[in-house]
Formats: C-alpha cells, structure tokens, sequence
C-alpha cells in the first residue's frame, strides 16, 4: 500500500476519528485505525465497538493498493508535528509497518493486519430510514445534549430521545434536575423514536459542522446510522423506555416575566460567586417589575445580590434554583430575551427564547426549583 496525502488534511480527518477511540478499549486493535486504499481512495474505520466511524478522503496520489492497522495515538502524536505538507504513506504488509516520508526524512511505526477489525453491526431489514435537514438535526443536539445525564442507574437518560411524529421532530434532554424539548416543524415524518447516546451525538456535531448536505439516518430496535457526504457514523442506541417528557412540564403558569438574557445571565455569574459551594443556590425574589438576586455562604459569611428590572406579570414569587443550571440554560438560549414562566416556590420554572418572527421550531427549558432555607 501506498499513497500521497497532505499532511495537515490527514492529520484534521484523523483527530475527528479519534473521537471514537476509548481510553479503556477491551480489544487491542481498537486502539488502531483500520486504513483501506482501494479506488483512489482512502478509508479510514474507527471504533469503541459501540460507536464505528468511517470516513473517505481522496490522496493526492495513490501508487498501490493495500489494507493495514496504524496505531492511533503514534500517529496522531506524528503529524502534529508537521506543518502543511506532501507526506508519502508506504505499508508494508509483511512486516506490517508503517513508513511515512517526506522531503527531508522518514518515520517508521508499527503497523498490524487488519484482519481482525471488527465490523460494524448491519441493521435490520426492517430498518427505518428518513432525511434530516442538517440545521434541523444539528440544532436539536446542540440545544439538548447539555442537560443529558450521566446516570449509571437510568441509563435512557444518558442520551437524546429522538422522538419522531407525522407532523415534529422532537429532541428531548433531562438529568432529572433539567428538561430541554426542542421541536421543528416537519410533514410526512415516520412515526418513531430511539435514544441517541451522548458520545456519538457530540461526535455527529463535530462532523456536521462541515456538512451541507442533508443526512440521511437508518435505525432499527438497536442501531442507527447516520450517512453524510464523506463519512458514516453507526452507533448501538440506548435501549429502554425513556420518560414521559410531556408530563413533567407545567401546565398552568400565572407568573409571567420577560427580562434580558444576557443582563439575567451575568448577574447570576456575578451572584453566584457568593452562593454555597454545596448547593449553588440561589434566590429570585420576583415582582413589582423587578428580579432581585440573592445568594449566600453563612459558613464563611459571604453574600451578595443584584436587582433586575423585567417585565412582569403575575403575583410576588420568592423561588431558589441552582446557578450552575442556570447558567447551562440562559447560555443555550440564543434570543436576547427570555420569558420564564412560573407557578410557586416549589414547581418547576419554564424558561423559553422570545423571537421576533414565526419560527419553525420551538425551544422549552423546565428547571426543577431548590428548597429556600427559612
């Protein structure tokens, strides 16, 4: 096997791959890339046997063809150190080594066979298959994936619930403290739902930032398929019955306030650096048209507060909430105001973007509130 690559192509092409490599992989030969020239072209396998990756680059020139293993981090490590140039790959199928050259010298790593790679597992022949527009699916993980959870015990919420219907798609996030729903507007859906991991869902955002065709997605009961232009993700889903989403979300709010995002947002920041490192709390007293913020540390007699104005609409609220979540959600929210939505102390405030126009999705954030010690 030889070919021609530029280095600094190879070398971004790679460092998406290597995404997929585990850090405790149960197999050696996961800790290597499976590379196939064949065609013209070079494919490149990565995979955790959970999460497989396959991606296409065409070589500046391709002189024989070939398949063999190279060490993920070797060769990483190897063209960090290159600033843009030909590199000439060379593979020695014998002694399974890898030698790559350039103007002024050569390194050589150990390679092995590639024999033993495992295959991705192929879906079902019921498998479903629909399009999504890459805006629409890359929106929908960057406005959930932060309130995944990492919970060994309710592993279904350690993903994006993709909840597909006739007329929305709809990506769904919780940790059980926070709730992100987001909707597009869409015709002609399946009627279908999975439950997309949190690796392979910031994998595919890395990789959908260069995209601009659509994607096309196949899933069965246990894995999905994502096809883009030059690579294919495959990854197992999670398997379980996720919660019902809709019924957490509070139905009946009569205190309404709409304020600035980004004034709301550094207040907090600013507040919360007095708030118990424990709890992170704190408290919102709302009304007469304005928000006052307060937070406090009686164990090392720290405190501070901050008054907002807003718009307001509803009865005086006095609520606690976290501010590290707090955070995580006005920063997820890309409209520069913000309504928040409330019932009492002690049910969950609704927070959602404010746009100047129709739009074709909707974002909601649901916040569980914290005890306010008396």
């Amino acid at each position: 096997m030889k070919f021609v690559i530029s280095s600094s192509a190879l070398l971004s092409f790679l460092s998406t791959a290597s995404k997929v490599i585990s850090s405790k992989n149960t197999l050696p030969i996961l800790d290597y890339f499976l590379f196939e020239v064949k065609d013209g072209s070079l494919k490149v396998t990565a995979s955790d046997l959970e999460t497989t990756i396959t991606s296409t680059i065409i070589p500046e020139s391709v002189e024989s063809e070939g398949v063999i293993a190279a060490p993920v981090k070797l060769l990483i490590d190897s063209l960090k150190e290159f600033s843009e140039q030909p590199l000439t790959f060379e593979a020695d199928e014998e002694k399974w080594e890898i030698k790559i050259s350039w103007k002024t010298g050569s390194i050589a790593l150990p390679g092995t066979s590639g024999m033993s790679y495992p295959a991705a597992q192929p879906l079902a022949d019921d498998a479903q298959e629909l399009t999504f527009d890459v805006d629409v699916l890359l929106g929908g993980i960057n406005r959930t994936i932060f309130a995944t959870a990492d919970d060994e015990l309710r592993p279904v919420m350690n993903g994006i619930f993709i909840d597909l219907t006739p007329s929305q798609y709809i990506f769904v996030a919780t940790d059980a403290h926070k709730l992100v729903k987001y909707t597009v507007d869409t015709e002609g859906g399946p009627k279908a739902s999975f439950i997309l991991p949190k690796k392979p869902a910031n994998l595919l955002r890395t990789i959908l930032l260069k995209e601009d065709d659509a994607v096309k997605v196949a899933f069965d009961s246990k894995n999905v398929k994502f096809t883009l232009k030059n690579s294919t993700l495959m990854c197992r889903l999670i398997e379980g019955n996720y919660p019902n989403y809709n019924g957490v979300i509070p139905a009946n709010n009569p205190n309404r306030l709409i304020v600035d995002r980004v004034e709301l947002l550094n207040a907090i920041k600013r507040v919360a650096v007095c708030s118990n490192q424990a709890t992170n709390l704190i408290k919102f007293d709302i009304g007469d048209n304005r928000i006052n913020l307060t937070a406090q540390d009686l164990d090392f007699s720290y405190s501070a507060n901050e008054s907002l104005s807003c718009s307001y609409e509803g009865t005086p609220v006095t609520i606690g909430f976290k501010s590290t979540f707090l955070v995580e959600i006005l920063s997820n929210l890309e409209t520069p105001s913000v309504v928040i939505e409330l019932a009492d102390s002690t049910r969950s405030g609704v927070f959602k973007p404010i746009y100047d126009d129709v739009q074709a999705s909707d974002t909601l954030m649901i916040l569980m509130p914290m005890l306010i010690n008396a």
